[in-house]
């Protein structure tokens, strides 16, 4: 499904770039949101049923592996989209953006994104999901790039195997700095965005760290490394409605 990074052209007038984590920086979802609405989406119910059974029953795993190691998690994860069809999945992607991440959207993360703009920046996305899942996402907020992870396919139908790099943990910083080398903007440069410690790497790799929302284990070590903390309005019209 193409090269790791999905992008517009640099513009000569980008001073540097902002790289955004996803899922609880900019979305009030995660991994597991758009998996299962696309696991359910399968052409009989019968077929959804199957599918969302051998996710359940692969629970205990997938909860193993997310403590112990994100790319184990994230292979495991979306190796649950075997056998289905790259133009479905397109299509369900964008049906499960509409319906599931576009209402999640953090109202406070729209109004970043568009003062890194306005600023100057190139905005990157980058995230462990699926990139058909988040380019519906990139487009509506104005993004220039998508650093995401992509199926494998053969013969139009994923194959359950992510290509590499995986992007995930640790990986995304090693992306983020071959990312900004390619485009020649300088990582001392660089915002980067994240609400997780789990992305303590991508934070350190660049010039200004941002933790937007942290989590405890973020909020610390922002203290101790005197990083910037931002607290946005986190309430979206997709909030309070289930």
């Amino acid at each position: 499904m193409g090269h790791p990074v999905s992008e517009k052209a640099v513009r000569p007038d980008h001073r540097a770039t902002a790289y955004f984590d996803v899922d609880g920086t900019l979305v009030g979802t995660n991994l597991l949101h758009p998996m299962l609405r696309l696991l359910a989406q399968q052409p009989t119910p019968m077929q959804s049923f199957k599918r969302l059974g051998k996710a359940l029953l692969a629970a205990p795993a997938l909860a193993a592996a997310e403590l112990r190691d994100r790319r184990r998690f994230n292979e495991l994860l979306f190796s649950h989209y075997e056998g289905m069809s790259e133009d479905r999945l397109v299509v369900l992607a964008q049906e499960t953006h509409e319906k599931v991440i576009a209402p999640r959207v953090f109202p406070g993360a729209r109004g970043l994104v568009a003062q890194c703009r306005r600023s100057g920046f190139r905005v990157v996305l980058i995230t462990g999901s699926l990139d058909i899942t988040v380019r519906p996402l990139a487009a509506e907020l104005g993004a220039d790039a998508v650093i995401a992870n992509r199926l494998e396919m053969r013969r139009g139908r994923a194959t359950g195997k992510l290509l590499r790099p995986v992007v995930a943990g640790p990986a995304k910083a090693r992306l983020i700095a071959d990312d900004a080398r390619v485009v020649g903007h300088d990582l001392g440069e660089c915002h980067a965005y994240s609400d997780s410690a789990s992305d303590v790497p991508m934070l350190s790799v660049v010039g200004h760290p941002f933790c937007i929302n942290p989590d405890w284990r973020l909020r610390d070590l922002a203290r101790a490394y005197d990083w910037a903390v931002l607290n946005l309005d986190r309430k979206s019209p997709g909030e309070g409605s289930e």
